[in-house]
């Protein structure tokens, strides 16, 4: 049984302007910064939980909890893009 010729395939070039970027490391308040939101959001969180609901603000009452989350949501949105 005859076999099929092989064929050249074409190498796949990058892209001039993929070449030219390099990926930059982060600036250096890019770590505190990621790390002390994800601290912040924590310590925020235990401080409502163990007050009752009185402190860190205590007329908005569970919103305490969303406003830690976010604090910690954000480091870790944070962490994504740490090189």
């Amino acid at each position: 049984m005859p076999e099929s010729k092989n064929r050249k395939k074409a190498t796949a070039k990058p892209r001039p302007e993929q070449e030219s970027k390099a990926l930059a490391p982060n600036p250096s308040w890019f770590v505190p910064v990621m790390l002390g939101l994800m601290i912040l959001g924590l310590v925020w969180i235990v401080t409502y939980y163990v007050s009752n609901g009185q402190i860190p603000i205590p007329g908005i009452t569970h919103w305490n909890l969303a406003i830690g989350f976010v604090f910690v949501l954000s480091g870790f949105g944070m962490m994504t893009r740490w090189r």
